[in-house]
């Protein structure tokens, strides 16, 4: 297995898990939030809400955007899902064309699929009312 790393093909990376070496150019903005790919706490859920908010606005900017995680199928689909969102798709839209284009495999994480069909508030709060009891 080859592994890729990332130059300066892009004007944001986002990195869900991190690897030395492994890119981008030190000129590129590169945001890093590494989360599990398992229940998120409440901060957890926040950051990928504020991620998802930079991709959008960088996407509205015509910026290239790239967002990685260690397979990329759930912590990146997480996050781009709710990129969409932010760009005005409902969940099960979102969900359907990240399957689409990167695999049917895709967001498999069902918990992830539930934040997502939940709203990212929502599950927020929720998330927050676990760490009370």
């Amino acid at each position: 297995m080859q592994t890729a790393v990332v130059g300066s093909e892009f004007d944001l990376v986002i990195s869900l898990f991190t690897r030395l070496d492994h890119g981008p150019h030190p000129g590129v903005d590169h945001l890093i939030s590494e989360i599990p790919d398992g229940p998120l706490t409440a901060e957890q859920l926040h950051s990928v809400q504020e991620l998802a908010v930079t991709a959008a606005q960088a996407v509205q900017h015509d910026r290239t955007v790239l967002v990685r995680c260690h397979s990329g199928y759930n912590r990146s689909g997480l996050v781009v899902a709710q990129t969409l969102i932010e760009l005005g798709q409902d969940a099960t839209s979102a969900i359907a064309l990240i399957r689409q284009r990167r695999s049917p495999w895709a967001l498999n994480n069902q918990t992830f699929e539930q934040y997502l069909n939940t709203g990212l508030d929502v599950a927020c709060l929720l998330a927050g009312l676990e760490t009370l009891s």
